[in-house]
């Protein structure tokens, strides 16, 4: 049997687990708080500064910055900016507006005849209608009349293969737009580009030279895989499928290939103008950051049949195939 004071005993036991127990709980309260305030004012604090960063003139990121940070070239879907601003600190490049080539249209043809007799100084075989060279030629033919000194254009519509791709990219003069991170174009284009950023501010699309300047074929086959399915050339040969080209070109058809072509985040007339002074053009329909170094002023566009085509408030220049 148990005496009065085990009972006590046993009682005054259970009172001190209850208070110890009691004791701990306030203390795992008190420590929970704690770290779940630090926390919050960690995140805080890092998204504050993240939001300076972000909102900070964009003269403040520099390349060193854009180097250091190597997902930059992991990830070209990326929209942050990776380019220097420096050079636009300096006094602007003097213009050279396009000179355009000895070409002359004989202007008794139409548009068309006239634009495919200048393809036909470049392209040895002009594709015939309704093949799939000539549907590409059509999208993506405009560079193929630029006869700017030091211009190198491909003898065919479409590489078909990577091999075939650097052999013709090995016999170019290549050039790197200033304030750029390596955006790597042919020598005139990059010169023009360069000219016409010095008079306003225009960076590129995404900030990754790997994707918005001169690609290798295999990048464009990764980009027409994100876009396009297994039977979505068939389709196009067809004629069955345009708006594709739109988003994106075939392998071995794009004209960031050729060191002609260059993705951009344009959104005012000043930055068009200072582009077209300097010979660049959206050329492909509904392809807004794409831009092409025709390196003609409009006038001369017009003559080699050229159609202006206004689509939401943006301009393309298209050929008249």
């Amino acid at each position: 049997m148990f005496s009065m004071d085990d009972l006590r005993a046993v009682v005054d036991f259970y009172i001190e687990s209850k208070i110890e127990m009691k004791i701990r709980w306030q203390q795992f309260a008190i420590l929970f708080v704690f770290i779940f305030v630090t926390i919050t004012l960690v995140s805080t604090v890092q998204e504050t500064y993240s939001q300076s960063i972000f909102n900070a003139p964009i003269e403040l990121r520099s390349v060193e910055e854009c180097s250091s940070d190597q997902s930059l070239s992991e990830n070209p879907d990326s929209s942050k900016l990776c380019e220097s601003t420096f050079e636009e600190k300096k006094s602007p490049l003097p213009t050279i507006s396009p000179q355009g080539s000895p070409i002359s249209p004989n202007l008794n043809l139409t548009g068309k005849q006239r634009f495919l007799a200048a393809v036909s100084d470049s392209l040895p075989i002009v594709p015939l209608p309704n093949s799939l060279d000539y549907i590409l030629l059509k999208s993506y033919g405009s560079a193929f009349v630029n006869r700017q000194p030091g211009i190198k254009l491909p003898k065919k519509v479409i590489f078909n293969n990577d091999k075939e791709t650097k052999s013709f990219q090995a016999t170019l003069t290549k050039g790197v737009v200033k304030g750029t991170r390596n955006c790597t174009l042919q020598k005139p284009a990059a010169e023009a580009l360069s000219q016409a950023r010095s008079q306003v501010r225009i960076p590129l699309k995404s900030g990754y030279t790997n994707s918005d300047c001169m690609r290798s074929y295999a990048i464009t086959n990764r980009f027409w895989r994100k876009y396009a399915h297994s039977n979505t050339l068939d389709l196009v040969r067809q004629g069955k499928e345009k708006r594709i080209l739109g988003i994106v070109a075939p392998p071995g058809s794009s004209q960031h290939l050729w060191g002609l072509a260059i993705d951009l985040r344009v959104s005012n007339q000043a930055q068009v103008k200072a582009l077209n002074d300097n010979g660049w053009y959206r050329t492909v329909e509904n392809d807004k950051p794409h831009w092409t170094y025709v390196g003609y002023p409009k006038a001369k566009l017009e003559e080699l049949g050229f159609q202006p085509k206004v689509i939401k408030g943006v301009t393309y220049w298209l050929t008249p195939l």
